[in-house]
């Protein structure tokens, strides 16, 4: 893990996706492009995140609803909980 920056929170002008949710979609493609058709799980892609720095599960979770990058329910599957 590199040392924390002041700039890791501030979203960049291109795109407006800051340093740390940058590395989440970077992770969670590569971990996609490994599980072919499946989805990945969440405490999966924490670890992994956690590789380059800490989130804790709960703000990675809300990261992840903010970003939409939701996994689809297979036909057939009801969800567990209705979405918000």
């Amino acid at each position: 893990m590199r040392p924390h920056s002041p700039y890791d929170k501030i979203p960049d002008v291109r795109d407006g996706l800051t340093r740390e949710e940058r590395v989440v979609l970077f992770v969670l493609h590569e971990a996609q492009k490994e599980r072919p058709g499946r989805n990945v799980p969440t405490a999966m892609l924490w670890g992994r995140v956690c590789e380059y720095f800490y989130i804790s599960p709960e703000d990675l979770s809300a990261m992840l609803a903010r970003l939409g990058a939701r996994g689809r329910i297979p036909a057939g599957h009801a969800p567990d909980k209705p979405p918000p």
